[in-house]
């Protein structure tokens, strides 16, 4: 035989090598009726890989018969620690996860001032125009005025009829009327109708109110109501209502009586 011949391992090499021969835990958690048929698969695909690397090298430089066994073992080893070592191989492990980065910026990437930038004011919502404080009488009537037009339809509760009167009136009085129902509201409610006001007519508060002080002040108000519904009929409403001087010089109700 020539120094330089190959030889196929003997049978007895073989069965050394299949006793040894370490199986991926997918065929050994196989079912038993294809266990068998799935270590076949595995050592036929191993054997014919390491065909395939032999004759590679046997084009290179032609090998010894030791070297070419131990070659085959060695190559066993590895095909098996690999499929441990780098899960990827094995075609179940898990997707390489990329993960992106944001850019950083560097000192020439300043935003060009020539360059039109977004604006991030919000727009402004129009504010509620304000209100005359300066006068009782005048106070007393556009509260009194305000709190009678009423849509039930769109108001939708007496709560947004007395939210609209507010700014005349002190913030404990609003919270009152707010928790408190109004008989008015009610009835307009229970005859399908809306409220405008015709006049409302100012006059000092008769005898059986307090006089008039640098700070409070008592005005009789009579507000004649246009109501349209089930039935269109006109109604007339007369209050008594105390003012207070507050915040300096701005006059606020504080009372209604007769409500």
């Amino acid at each position: 035989m020539a120094k330089n011949e190959e030889r196929e391992p003997t049978p007895d090499e073989w069965r050394e090598i299949l006793a040894n021969f370490q199986y991926p835990e997918d065929v050994k958690e196989a079912p038993r009726r294809q266990r068998s048929g799935a270590k076949r698969a595995h050592r036929a695909q191993v054997r014919r890989d390491t065909a395939e690397w032999v004759r590679e090298q046997r084009r290179r430089e032609p090998l010894r018969p030791v070297g070419a066994a131990l070659i085959l073992a060695l190559i066993l080893a590895l095909g098996l620690g690999a499929r441990w070592i780098w899960p990827g191989l094995r075609g179940d492990g898990p997707a390489t996860k990329v993960t992106a980065t944001a850019p950083t910026q560097t000192p020439d990437d300043k935003p060009n001032s020539a360059d039109p930038q977004p604006s991030s004011a919000a727009p402004s919502t129009p504010s509620a125009p304000p209100v005359d404080l300066t006068e009782p009488e005048r106070v007393a009537e556009e509260a009194i005025r305000i709190y009678y037009t009423r849509n039930p339809p769109v108001d939708h509760t007496h709560k947004a009829v007395v939210e609209r009167a507010a700014p005349y009136m002190s913030d404990s009085l609003a919270l009152n009327l707010i928790g408190n129902s109004d008989p008015a509201w009610e009835r307009l409610v229970s005859r399908g109708g809306v409220s405008t006001v015709r006049t409302v007519k100012v006059t000092p508060a008769g005898t059986d109110l307090p006089g008039d002080t640098p700070v409070r002040v008592w005005r009789t108000t009579t507000a004649t109501i246009d109501v349209k519904g089930y039935e269109t009929y006109s109604e007339t409403a007369t209050l008594h209502v105390e003012l207070m001087l507050t915040d300096g010089d701005e006059w606020r109700i504080t009372r209604i009586l007769g409500l």
